[in-house]
This record gives C-alpha cells, sequence and structure tokens, in this order.
C-alpha cells in the first residue's frame, strides 16, 4: 500500500504525543511510571506509553499502549484529537511501531501491545495499516507476545478478518450508551457501523472455535475476546441504561469487558456538560462494582435498576443496595444456603462462597470461621446468621443498614467516598439506638436524601 506518512519527527517525539493520546481509552487497565534505573539494580520504566492489563490466569501485564496515530477525519465533541481541535499532530509508520515495540521487550518493559488510532484519510486506510504493522511484527519479527487493536468501525469487513488472526483481543468502542447519544456528540459515526464489526468478531471467534475443534493447527481468530468502552456522564443517560446496554453487549455479542470511561471535558465544549465536581468517578466506580454482578454474581440488570429507580445509590454499593431493599431474603442462614443464594450476600465474593459450600461439609461454620474464609464480616454481619444465631443482635432495618454501611465507609473502613452533595454526613449508630425523627416526614425526607445519586 502507499504510505502517506511524512517523517516530520522523531520516533521518541512520536511516542510523547501518542502515547499521551492513547491514555483515554480505558479498554484496558491504565498507569505508568518514571522510575529510573540507579545503577544499583535489575529493571527500568518509562512513563510514556505503558499500561497494564491482566491476563486469563491473573498475572498483570504491562502493555505498550499507544496511538497509531492522533489525525482524525472526525470531529467527536469530546474527543481530545478531534479534527477541529489545534493539537500537535504526528502519526507512526509501522516499522517504527515494531521497532518501539521490539526495543520495549527487549529491555522487559512490556510484555504485548495495545494499538489504538485515530481515523487516518478514512476508515479502511487506517485499518490497512494496522494490519499491516501486526503482520509484521507476527511475521518478520517473530513477536508472539500479546497484541490488543482497534477494528475500525466502517473498515472492509476482510481488514476486520485479517485483523482478527493476527491479534489476541479486539475491540470497537460504542462511545455512547444510545444511539441517539452519539448522534449528538459524534455525529460522523453511526452506531449500525460499530455493531457490525462487533457480530463479525463474535461469529469468528465461533466459527474459530469449532475449526480448531476439527483442525488442531488452525490459525487462532481472536483468542482473547473483543472488549467495547462507554463514556458515562457526557449525556444524561441513566445507570439502568447504560447497564442494560453492557447485559445486551454481554449476552448478544459475546463480550469479555465492557470499560466505562468517566466523561473528561478535554474541549470544554459548549454543547457538553461542565462538571462542577470533575469526572464522575465514583459513578464509573459504581458501574464496574455492578458490571461486575452481572458478569460472575448471576444478577439481571431489572433486579439492580428500574425505570423508576434508573441510578445507583452513590452512598453504598450496588450489591448492599440491592440487598437492604430485599430484606424479606434476608437474613441467610450461612449453613444452608446454596451457592446462588451466598453470592447475593453483600462481603461475600465468588471465592468465598465456594469455599463455604466446601467447608460446611466437614462440620457447621462460625462467625470465626467465616473471617479464616475470607468474608467481610462488617458488611456481611447484617444479612447472615451461624447456627441460628446473628453475629450481634441487629435490626433488620434498612435505614439503620445503610446508615452503619455508609459510617464504615467514612471512617475509612471500607471504601472511601465523599460526603454527598448536600455535604449530609451520617455517625454511627449503637446497636439498641433508634433513630430520633421529629415524624414520618423527616425520617422520608432524610432517607430520599441518601438515595440520591450524585453521578
Amino acid at each position: 500500500m502507499e504510505l502517506r506518512i511524512a517523517p516530520q519527527m522523531s520516533v521518541m517525539e512520536k511516542l510523547k504525543i501518542l502515547a499521551e493520546g492513547a491514555k483515554y481509552d480505558v479498554s484496558c487497565s491504565s498507569s505508568g511510571s518514571s522510575r529510573q534505573n540507579d545503577g544499583k539494580g535489575i529493571g527500568n520504566t518509562v512513563a510514556a506509553g505503558l499500561c497494564h492489563s491482566f491476563a486469563a490466569d491473573g498475572r498483570c501485564i504491562s502493555l505498550l499502549k499507544i496511538l497509531f496515530t492522533n489525525e482524525c477525519i472526525y470531529d467527536c465533541k469530546y474527543c481530545v484529537n478531534r479534527r477541529s481541535n489545534d493539537v500537535p499532530r504526528a502519526s507512526f509508520t509501522p516499522d517504527e511501531v515494531c521497532e518501539l515495540t521490539m526495543e520495549f521487550y527487549r529491555r522487559n518493559y512490556i510484555e504485548g501491545l495495545f494499538l489504538s488510532s485515530g481515523i487516518l484519510y478514512s476508515p479502511n486506510y487506517t485499518m490497512e495499516l494496522i494490519c499491516e504493522t501486526v503482520h509484521r511484527l507476527r511475521t518478520i519479527h517473530r513477536f508472539q507476545g500479546y497484541i490488543h487493536i482497534k477494528a475500525i468501525p466502517g473498515a472492509d469487513p476482510l481488514l476486520i478478518q485479517r485483523a482478527g488472526y493476527l491479534a489476541d483481543r479486539m475491540s470497537v468502542n460504542l462511545e455512547m450508551a444510545t444511539a441517539e447519544g452519539l448522534r449528538m456528540v459524534a455525529p460522523n459515526k453511526h452506531r449500525k457501523n460499530i455493531l457490525a464489526p462487533m457480530r463479525q468478531i463474535q461469529n469468528g471467534i465461533t466459527e474459530n472455535k469449532n475449526e480448531i475443534t476439527l483442525y488442531r493447527h488452525a490459525p487462532h481468530f481472536c483468542e482473547a475476546g473483543q472488549s467495547t468502552q462507554m463514556v458515562i456522564g457526557a449525556l444524561p443517560e441513566s445507570d439502568f441504561q447504560i447497564m442494560s446496554v453492557a447485559e445486551t453487549l454481554y449476552e448478544k455479542f459475546s463480550l469479555k469487558r465492557v470499560y466505562y470511561s468517566a466523561f473528561v471535558n478535554v474541549n470544554e465544549d459548549k454543547e457538553l456538560p461542565a462538571l462542577a465536581g470533575g469526572p464522575p468517578l465514583l459513578r464509573e466506580h459504581r458501574l464496574y462494582q455492578a458490571d461486575w454482578l452481572l458478569r460472575f454474581y448471576d444478577f439481571k440488570v431489572e433486579e439492580l435498576l428500574s425505570a423508576d429507580r434508573p441510578n445507583f445509590n452513590m452512598a453504598i454499593d450496588p450489591k448492599a443496595d440491592w440487598a437492604v431493599r430485599h430484606l424479606e431474603q434476608f437474613p441467610v442462614e450461612i449453613n444452608r444456603a446454596d451457592y446462588h443464594t451466598l453470592l447475593r450476600i453483600p462481603g461475600l465474593g465468588v471465592k468465598s462462597a465456594r469455599r463455604i459450600i466446601a467447608a460446611r461439609r466437614f462440620g457447621n461454620l462460625t462467625f470465626a470461621d467465616l473471617k479464616k474464609i475470607g468474608v467481610v464480616l462488617k458488611r456481611a454481619l447484617y444479612f447472615i446468621t451461624c447456627n441460628g444465631r446473628m453475629m450481634y443482635p441487629t435490626k433488620l432495618d434498612e435505614e439503620y443498614i445503610v446508615q452503619n454501611l455508609v459510617w464504615q465507609n467514612q471512617m475509612g473502613r471500607g471504601e472511601k467516598l465523599p460526603f454527598l452533595a448536600d455535604g449530609t454526613s451520617y455517625r454511627q449508630m449503637s446497636l439498641f439506638e433508634m433513630p430520633a425523627f421529629d415524624n414520618d416526614n423527616d425520617k422520608i425526607s432524610q432517607y430520599k436524601t441518601l438515595q440520591t445519586s450524585v453521578g
């Protein structure tokens, strides 16, 4: 193919620009460090372009995370690399990306590559460059490490297919939860163009699994699956809308991960919200917690949220919020509950639930046993019994439990959360104290304040 990239700057100058531009893509866990070797030890780090992701076996692996180019023909309102922005522009050549990847790998900086891109000239031209880059890494440089690349919406399906046989994982950014929202902030992008490569990648993975079953040496297609990203807070989309879309993607497109990126108003665009409290990081955190419940705890979105209650309670995590609204299902007897029921208890995770099931074969468990197993008793104690008894004589009351959970957070005994938007704080109540309210209206008013979403 004809290469139309002018080498107007050095590779390191390009790296500085294109690593910075890639940080807003959260389709892997990002971090960086600039610690230098002092000559007395082993190893080194560089800040530019390094991020972390996790392998299927739980290992944390370092990736070179860069854009191929920050040139773009689109003018998305939320994107720092949009066409109308006056920012330094740069583009790598395929050989430059290969050189960076191999040299970083030889120095033990990285174990793999995360390659995203703006749209240079056209989707097909950009996707062809990405394919050529990864092809050279695999064939000329014999690089067999992890590679994650972006599938460019609107590119030729043959290029998407070629990329799938070269990369370990691919992702297509959905950007916004709704098609209407996408039209508002990214008028050049269309929902059907985004979903088409997602469906193609899903079908390719399914067909490839069948091929490998029949032919042991068949090439692997996108073996690590696919992921996507949604920007959170740029539009008045509710948590219910966002999580409903995520659930659909998991069920109908077999995605491995949906990533949620708190909106950062890098462009100060008048059509985008000016968030007084900065990026909605707490809301992003709650969405990730809810996402975990969908993928590993057998929850459905309609259990966590509804059209009448479309946003999460920012004061407590989604699992605890579900539990206090379904107190009729509690307390649960630890020594008799099945695995599915154990998963729904705040303070219990997948590992601790499995350990409980295994340990019960040798006798009844006590609260001391649960602590050794890894149960977070400061959250679980309100919802469980051991041998018919609760850990303390705790009231099974929604408001009482919520106030205690919030107090634990604010006292540094759990998540460190800010006060609510109106400055409301909560004090610890004794186990036998009844909340003092002048009347029922005051009681309802205080609890509605607690339920207010600040995301």
